[in-house]
């Protein structure tokens, strides 16, 4: 019989950024105890993904082995690690653990969805320690773009495992403490099996800078403005909020919070003393009574959300906020890829009207939350891992990191994919199997399979258009009345001239009186007959293919 195993599998957030659940396992082939680490979202996008708004990790392999697991905890509060929770825990029922921030972040957020389930959170100290079946889990705080964020030491019979998480290096964070460099040395003395690391900023050399830099940066931004500003960042980075919040006072200004997501951050942050010792800020409606000289937005859409509050702004649809030329608005955020075209499209409509767009393409108003080269180098010094396998990260980052970990000397460096079942130990490090994975997409209240060709026809239909053809047969196979037609994105006219709908009507009734008598009085035989003449009709002038329903009914 083959003996106890710990083995590691990515469910999500490898080969990408974003949607992250690893899991941890441990016990022979038969019957393992689980543990998972994060559950979190990626973000659709209309182009790729119409209608689609968040994408999710397949947990099927999860649900089978549910009683099996014996806990699932949060590293941080961001999207990307705890944004599935709310759609996937209530499959699993599991036991949740999160710091005091996440877990209130959480909680908040969980209220503001309509219908949401209750889901209990256990709270664990910061720098605390968790036991769940054959795990012990100890917090170890890394400096990153949100409160409490933790790197987990998982410790079990066969050897511990560091978990990263979201993680840099920067000695003088604005919220937080920096990250713990004793504690991860001497868990690096003691002796670690592998590392599953951070691999976001893996292709950039050196050094992130520190927030301190940023702040100092947005203080001089803030008090030179000759008018109103309004500043956006990441709802979720205290930070970055905090340091706005500073260089307004100094500029004495006043802070009015734009945007539902950044209204519970704040509250959140204060409730867990994040932003003791920072002024109020005043409700959304005190915007317009303040001089222009005295105040500022502080907005949700670093991203170019159309939803959010900046891009309201900047298409002057905002029911309250208004900006005008010689206002100044800060990007305080780096735009993630995919984002571009929108948040472009922010930025257009600010300089449309006459604002000053201030960017981290010229100045140092953003850094990121993530090491880059020079950092990894420091973590595998500390941590001296016998294995390195690079997480986080599309698969440019996963290589680089790889390399990088060769070069520094680590024994064993392994590079998988979602799915993968990576045995640590013992023997060397290998995937032994692969596990159902896969994305689940949610569809306004829904979640669906992303192989579901539901979002493959409404692509479909974003760029082809739509013939419904309805007629009615008699028994004998003769048309009761003339057949309707209605043309659904596709254009009025041909080059030419001639309506599309006259093209199709004519393409209905020659491929009717064409069919044998006999076969008219079959209804399947006389749709599929319209629908591809109707097809071949319209692509033949528009060299496209619509879509074409034909309902055919018998009286």
């Amino acid at each position: 019989m083959a003996g106890p195993e710990l083995v590691f599998a990515p469910l999500g957030g490898i080969g990408e950024i974003g949607m992250n659940l690893s899991i941890y396992g441990i016990g022979d082939q038969r019957r393992r105890q689980w543990l998972i680490v994060d559950c979190g979202v990626s973000f659709g996008g209309e182009e790729y993904l119409p209608g689609i708004d968040l994408i999710l990790p397949d947990i099927r392999f999860l649900i089978e082995e549910r009683r099996n697991i014996v806990g699932l905890v949060l590293t941080h509060a961001h999207e990307d690690h705890m944004g599935a929770l709310i759609d996937l825990w209530p499959k699993l029922n599991v036991p949740l653990y999160a710091t005091p921030f996440a877990a209130a972040l959480f909680e908040a957020r969980r209220l503001s969805e309509p219908g949401a389930p209750k889901i209990p959170v256990n709270v664990a100290p910061l720098n605390g320690r968790v036991e769940l079946g054959q795990f012990t889990i100890d917090f170890i705080n890394v400096a990153h773009s949100i409160p409490e964020s933790n790197a987990l030491a998982i410790r079990t019979s066969l050897g511990t495992v560091l978990h990263t998480g979201d993680w840099k290096i920067d000695a003088t964070p604005l919220v937080g403490a920096p990250t713990d460099q004793a504690k991860l040395t001497a868990l690096g003395d003691a002796g670690v099996l592998a590392l599953i690391g951070d691999s976001t900023n893996a292709v950039r050399e050196g050094r992130s800078p520190s927030e301190a830099e940023v702040a100092k940066t947005l203080a001089a931004l803030i008090r030179t403005a000759p008018a109103r500003v309004a500043v956006t960042t990441f709802a979720s980075h205290v930070g970055r909020i905090r340091a706005v919040a500073e260089a307004a006072r100094l500029a004495e200004r006043e802070v009015v919070v734009v945007g539902r997501a950044m209204e519970r951050v704040v509250q959140v942050a204060r409730e867990t003393g994040y932003l003791d010792g920072i002024q109020d800020f005043r409700e959304m409606q005190a915007y317009g009574y303040l001089p222009p000289d005295k105040v500022l937005a502080l907005c949700t859409g670093s991203q170019g959300e159309p939803r959010a509050a900046l891009a309201r702004i900047a298409q002057d649809e905002h029911p309250e906020v208004t900006l005008t030329r010689g206002d100044r608005v800060i990007f305080s955020a780096r735009t993630i890829p995919g984002n571009d075209k929108a948040v472009a499209r922010v930025i257009n409509g600010l300089v449309t009207q006459g604002v000053d767009v201030i960017t981290d393409r010229n100045h140092l108003v953003h850094v990121s939350g993530h090491p880059r080269r020079a950092e990894l180098l420091d973590m595998i010094k500390w941590v001296r891992p016998k294995i390195l396998i690079p997480a986080h990260g599309e698969a440019l980052h996963l290589a680089e990191h790889a390399k990088l970990a060769r070069d520094a000397g680590v024994p064993q460096v392994l590079v998988c994919r979602n799915g993968d079942l990576v045995r640590l130990a013992p023997g060397p490090a290998q995937i032994v199997d692969e596990l159902p994975s896969g994305r689940l997409y949610k569809d306004g209240a829904l979640l669906i399979d992303s192989q579901a060709p539901t979002v493959a026809v409404r692509r479909r239909l974003s760029f082809s258009g739509v013939v419904s053809v309805a007629l009615a047969l008699s028994e004998q196979g003769t048309l009761v009345t003339d057949p309707e037609i209605e043309l659904i994105g596709i254009p009025e006219t041909d080059a030419g001239g001639r309506p599309m709908a006259d093209i199709a009507r004519d393409a209905v009734e020659e491929a009717f009186d064409s069919l044998p008598k006999p076969r008219r009085r079959d209804p399947e035989e006389v749709a599929e007959a319209l629908r591809r003449a109707v097809r071949s009709a319209i692509a033949e002038r528009w060299n496209k293919k619509p879509i074409c329903h034909v309902h055919v009914l018998s009286v």
